[in-house]
């Protein structure tokens, strides 16, 4: 019986943001209350959902004799074991498929991988899935600090975490998971969060073994009462000293280009702002006189909701370009990051003509299509077509989202 090959999505490191079963074309992705998972009945590998999905879990396949069903996904805790396919087997579904998809076995059959989105050239090679769920790295909080106004709804953490004298390389852009203590309704184990890292590679204090994160209080109302997200309200209420449950790094092209001459276009609101804090302070560390220009747009409702404002606010304006946007200030009208990149186009436009550009938009998924069509705007009116600047960026390493 010829083997195929099936598209699975990793329960361990999915965080449940719809992307994927939004992007599918053909709706062959779906979800429960546990797992999201894909119908092999009606996946066409078009490989449209792998570039949305901020954390690598929709990126998964197996060579299998027979598929799993949509009730065996949706029961996992973690991917089950490869199975053994030798070449023969391999090569008779290449026979069977179209060109496009034996393309697709062979690499991954023969890499593991699949997928289109590619790091920056310049970006230091990524280590991931050091740890695991069932192999975590015990972390200890070295500290814990509000970052957003005390009088103001948005609560907003950044957690310091020390990682002793453990192996745990991350670089600007990853992303590391937090596995919340207890169980839940069902008594089984909390999933695993992911949080983007907030610090340079070198560590939150350079020489130091440790990572920051910056993290938001989620607070909801359903059926009428208050409710608390799990990871998000354990890592907010972390004291110091205490033990964390660490997994990953994860992210392999969400990285900083290295070389001095890189611009970057750096686009976020909220707890977007993490991996643009750790860009921003290796620059400040170890590039302060690059070339290349920092320009970032950082949205928020008002300065006391905007993470890092002051530290920002002391950041050299001959260092980076501080475009801080706000939608709620008295007397004044609602302006978003969109609104201000309009108003700052014709600078906008010459980057964009530059293949030393690079663009970062991290955030509320909210944001990400304003910010493309303000994009798109600003193209049109300099004589540029977006569509295909986005297109030849995204093939060079140049363009990349992470959104929520």
């Amino acid at each position: 019986m010829s083997a195929i090959r099936q598209h699975l999505i990793d329960p361990e490191i999915c965080i449940r943001c719809n992307t994927c079963e939004e992007t599918c074309p053909i709706d062959a992705i779906t979800h429960d209350s546990e797992n999201y998972v894909v119908d092999v009945e009606i996946c066409k590998a078009c490989l449209d959902c792998i570039t949305p999905c901020p954390t690598g879990a929709i990126d998964n396949w197996r060579i299998v004799h027979k598929p799993y069903t949509l009730e065996e996904q949706f029961s996992w805790e973690e991917l089950p074991e490869e199975l053994g396919i030798d070449e023969d087997e391999v090569e008779d579904t290449v026979q069977e498929a179209s060109e496009d998809e034996a393309n697709a076995i062979l690499e991954v059959a023969h890499t593991g991988e699949s997928g289109k989105v590619i790091p920056p050239f310049s970006a230091a090679h990524p280590y991931i899935n050091i740890y695991n769920r069932e192999r975590p790295l015990i972390a200890r909080v070295a500290g814990n600090y509000r970052i957003t106004d005390d009088d103001v709804e948005s609560d907003i953490h950044h957690i310091v975490l020390d990682f002793d004298s453990k192996t745990f390389p991350v670089l600007e852009g990853q992303s590391i998971g937090i596995i919340p203590p207890g169980v839940d309704e069902k008594g089984k184990p909390h999933l695993m969060r992911l949080y983007s890292i907030a610090s340079p590679r070198d560590g939150e204090r350079p020489g130091h073994n440790n990572a920051s994160l910056t993290v938001k209080r989620v607070v909801y109302e359903e059926s009428g009462e208050t409710q608390h997200g799990v990871a998000s309200n354990y890592v907010c209420d972390l004291k110091k000293d205490d033990e964390v449950k660490v997994t990953g790094p994860f992210g392999a092209t969400f990285l900083m280009p290295n070389h001095a001459t890189a611009n970057i276009i750096m686009v976020c609101t909220g707890t977007g702002a993490a991996p643009f804090r750790a860009m921003t302070e290796y620059r400040r560390r170890h590039m302060y006189k690059a070339s290349g220009k920092l320009k970032l747009y950082f949205g928020a409702r008002t300065p006391g909701e905007l993470p890092y404002f002051g530290p920002l606010k002391k950041l050299n304006s001959e260092f980076i370009e501080k475009q801080l946007v706000f939608s709620r200030l008295p007397d004044q009208p609602k302006e978003y990051v969109q609104d201000r990149m309009r108003n700052n186009a014709d600078s906008l436009a010459e980057l964009l003509h530059s293949k030393e550009t690079y663009v970062f938009i991290c955030g509320l998924k909210d944001m990400e299509l304003g910010v493309d069509e303000a994009f798109s705007d600003i193209c049109k009116d300099n004589d540029m077509d977006w569509d295909e600047i986005k297109q030849m960026m995204r093939t060079s390493g140049r363009y990349h989202v992470e959104t929520y």
